[in-house]
């Protein structure tokens, strides 16, 4: 199979050509570029309750429409650990699939509008800072902050993450030394 950087693997002897989905690595990601991830997510009621459920969340906010209806909001809001969760997860595919080596952490999250059941969720990453590392050469912190809104552009979450991601080079020669450590 190929690196991911698209080139093509055993292109000789008429072998077929294969390109690995990944990320961004840390010199190709642009500080200031609006990365949009598509598609979006429409949440279920089932997504709701499986997630509220599985992590033991006895919210009755998530769980219980009736009592639900006579709330603010007059109806069962969407976990918001769940929106957080799909947030991040939307930008994956396009930014750090096989290019992060650790999520270093979240800051500043808030959730300014529910989500509710049946509601898109679109998300947004904007790059607002990098550094390569100091102490760790071939490796460097991004700064990432994702923007959640719903199908009508009503931003319902914010996030700020901080990751520590390979440069193409150092992974490179990771992945190499992982081939020869194998080989052995």
């Amino acid at each position: 199979m190929s690196g991911g950087d698209g080139a093509a693997a055993g292109s000789t002897g008429g072998e077929p050509q294969v390109i690995e989905q990944r990320g961004l690595y840390f010199e190709e990601l642009q500080e200031g570029v609006t990365y949009a991830h598509r598609p979006g997510r429409t949440v279920t009621e089932a997504d709701n309750v499986l997630f509220t459920t599985l992590t033991m969340n006895t919210q009755a906010l998530h769980l219980d429409a009736a009592w639900s209806a006579g709330q603010p909001f007059g109806q069962r809001l969407v976990n918001s650990m769940f929106t957080l969760a799909t947030m991040v997860g939307q930008s994956v595919s396009q930014l750090t699939q096989g290019t992060i080596i650790a999520q270093l952490g979240l800051a500043d999250v808030s959730f300014p509008h529910p989500l509710f059941h049946g509601d898109t969720l679109y998300t947004e990453t904007v790059i607002s800072g990098k550094r390569l590392s100091g102490s760790r050469p071939g490796q460097g912190i991004v700064t990432m902050e994702h923007t959640g809104r719903n199908q009508d552009g009503t931003v319902v979450a914010l996030a700020t993450r901080s990751c520590l991601m390979w440069t193409r080079e150092a992974h490179a020669k990771q992945e190499e030394h992982g081939q020869e450590t194998m080989q052995s």
